[in-house]
C-alpha cells in the first residue's frame, strides 16, 4: 500500500549558506563561473549523470562538467538518487514533500511519479528522517535549476547498498517513467580521506568500471575494498536504469579531488567524478589509411615507451623491427588522456621524416611540452591513455558544405595565428560545422566568426584514429 505521508509543505535547503551560497546573486555567480569553465563532451542523448555532492568550493567545478552536458535541454522529470548519510534504514526512501526551496527558487516534486515508484516494491518507502538533514540530493538541485527549465523532481535516498536493492529501485524507476523523458542523477563522492596518490589509484578503479559501463564490475570492486564511493548504490542504480532506458555508453567527464580544489594535499582528500550515461550516436571518426593492426600496435608501443622514458628523464628507447607504412612520412598527433580528460596533445601537420620517428618525438612533446598543462609526472603514467591520429595532407576548403563532421579536421590560419582541431574533437563535442569552424578559430586565438573573413585560410584534413 502507498503510505499516506504526502505534504503540502516545501522542504527547506538546510545547507544553503554553508555548502553553497545562500544569496541568489552569489549562487548564480558561482554556478555561472563553474559552467563557463566546463565543456560538454558527449555525442549522444544523455540519460543519466554522475555528480559529486560536497560543498561547491570543493566539488562544484567537477559537477559542472556533468551539468554542462544537459544545459538548455528539456526533461519531464529529474530523478536524483543519493545515499543516506545521517539516518540508517533498509531499502530506499522517496521524498513526498511538495518540493524544495533553494536560493534560486521553488522546485516542485512530481508526487504522482513518486507514488508510482513507492508502489513498485515494499522495500521502497517514504522515511521522512532520511531526507531531513540529507545533503546528497539537495546539493544537486541548484545546478539542475541553473541548466534546465520547466521540470519536476523526484528525490530518492538509499539506505541499503546491496546489488539486489539497486536492481529493485532501477526497475521501479524504469517502470514508473515509461513514456517519460527523464534525467537520472546519481549523487556520489568517491574515496574519502586518503593521500592524493592513493585516492587517485582507488578512484581510477571506479572510473574504469563506469567507463566500461559495467555495474557488476563496479559492485565487485566496491565490495572487495578495491575502491570507494559513498554513493555507490546510487551510481549502480543509475547505470542499470539508464541502460534499460536506452543508454549504450558511459563517459567520465572530469575527475579531481578536494586537494586539487584547495591545492592542499597535506591531509586526506576526497575524490569527485562527473560522468554521463548516454545513447551514443553512431558517428565514424576519420578514415582508413590502410594501417594494419600490427602497425597500429607498434605505434602505440613506441608512443608509450617514448612517453615513459621522457617522463623518467631517460634517453629515447631504441626502435627496432620497423616495417611497411611506419617508414613513410605522415603527419601525426599524439593525444594523452587521463581519467577521460585531455592531458596533452602535440603533433606535426606535415612530416618529412618516417612516421615512427615523428611518433616518438610527439609522444615526448605531448608529455612534457604542451603549454596548456604541467608536464606529466611519473606517478601519472599508469593512468595515461594514448590516442594516435595519423593525418592526411591538408587541402584548402572552398565550400563549407564540403566539411564532414567526424571525417574532417580543420586548420585555421590568419597572419601569425593558427589553430588546428582533430576530426574526433567535433564528434566528442557534438558540434555542427559552424560550431567546429568557430571553435577552431578560438583555438587559433581569433574571434569565433573569423572564418568568414577573406583574410582567413581554412584547410581540412582527415586522419586514421586509434
Amino acid at each position: 500500500m502507498v503510505q499516506n505521508c504526502e505534504s503540502k509543505e516545501y522542504r527547506d535547503s538546510p545547507h544553503a549558506g554553508t555548502w553553497y551560497p545562500n544569496s541568489k546573486k552569489d549562487l548564480n555567480k558561482m554556478l555561472d563561473g563553474f559552467l563557463s569553465n566546463a565543456q560538454s563532451r558527449v555525442a549522444g542523448e544523455i540519460v543519466a549523470l554522475i555528480s559529486p555532492h560536497a560543498g561547491y568550493d570543493y566539488s562544484g567545478q567537477v559537477a559542472a562538467y556533468a551539468y554542462k552536458t544537459v544545459e538548455n535541454k528539456t526533461f519531464d522529470d529529474v530523478i536524483v538518487i543519493g545515499p543516506s548519510h545521517h539516518h540508517g534504514f533498509l531499502g530506499a526512501s522517496v521524498d513526498t514533500m511538495a518540493g524544495r526551496i533553494t536560493p534560486l527558487g521553488k522546485v516542485e516534486f512530481d508526487l504522482p511519479l513518486a507514488r508510482k515508484i513507492i508502489e513498485y516494491n515494499k522495500n521502497i518507502i517514504n522515511e521522512p528522517m532520511a531526507h531531513t538533514k540529507e545533503h546528497s540530493a539537495e546539493i544537486q538541485i541548484p545546478f539542475i535549476q541553473k541548466v534546465i527549465s520547466d521540470f519536476k523532481v523526484v528525490e530518492i535516498v538509499m539506505g541499503s547498498q546491496d546489488y539486489a536493492m539497486c536492481e529493485i529501485l532501477s526497475d521501479a524507476i524504469v517502470t514508473a517513467t515509461k513514456g517519460k523523458n527523464v534525467l537520472i542523477i546519481a549523487s556520489s563522492d568517491l574515496s574519502h580521506f586518503h593521500k592524493q596518490e592513493e585516492a587517485n589509484a582507488l578512484d581510477n578503479l571506479l572510473i574504469e568500471a563506469v567507463a566500461e559501463y559495467d555495474p557488476k564490475m563496479l559492485y565487485r570492486r566496491l565490495t572487495t575494498d578495491s575502491c570507494e564511493a559513498c554513493g555507490a548504490a546510487p551510481i549502480i542504480t543509475a547505470m542499470i536504469a539508464a541502460r534499460k532506458k536506452g543508454a549504450t555508453a558511459a563517459k567520465p567527464l572530469m575527475y579531481a579531488t578536494s586537494g586539487d580544489a584547495t591545492r592542499d594535499y597535506s591531509g586526506g582528500v576526497v575524490g569527485y567524478l562527473a560522468a554521463a550515461l548516454f545513447k551514443a550516436k553512431e558517428i565514424g571518426v576519420g578514415i582508413d589509411l590502410g594501417f594494419s593492426e600490427q602497425e597500429k600496435k607498434k605505434l602505440k608501443q613506441i608512443a608509450r615507451q617514448s612517453m615513459e622514458a621522457a617522463v623518467r628523464g631517460n634517453d629515447a628507447p631504441a626502435i627496432k623491427n620497423i616495417t611497411g607504412k611506419l617508414k613513410e612520412p605522415y603527419g601525426i598527433f599524439v593525444t594523452l588522456n587521463k581519467y577521460g580528460n585531455l592531458r596533452g596533445c602535440i603533433g606535426l601537420i606535415i612530416a618529412n621524416q618516417p612516421l615512427y620517428v615523428s611518433c616518438q618525438q610527439m609522444a615526448r612533446a605531448a608529455a612534457l611540452e604542451d603549454p596548456r598543462f604541467p608536464s606529466v609526472n611519473e606517478k601519472e603514467l599508469d593512468d595515461i591513455d594514448i590516442e594516435i591520429s595519423i593525418l592526411t595532407p591538408p587541402e584548402d576548403v572552398k565550400d563549407f558544405g564540403d566539411i564532414v563532421i567526424g571525417r574532417d579536421g580543420l586548420i585555421v590560419r590568419q597572419g601569425y595565428y593558427q589553430g588546428l582541431l582533430l576530426p574526433q574533437v567535433a564528434t566528442e563535442y557534438n558540434w555542427t560545422v559552424e560550431e567546429f569552424l568557430e571553435q577552431t578559430c578560438h583555438k587559433a586565438g581569433l574571434p569565433g566568426d573569423a572564418y568568414k573573413s577573406k583574410d582567413t585560410k581554412i584547410s581540412k584534413f582527415s586522419a586514421e584514429v586509434f
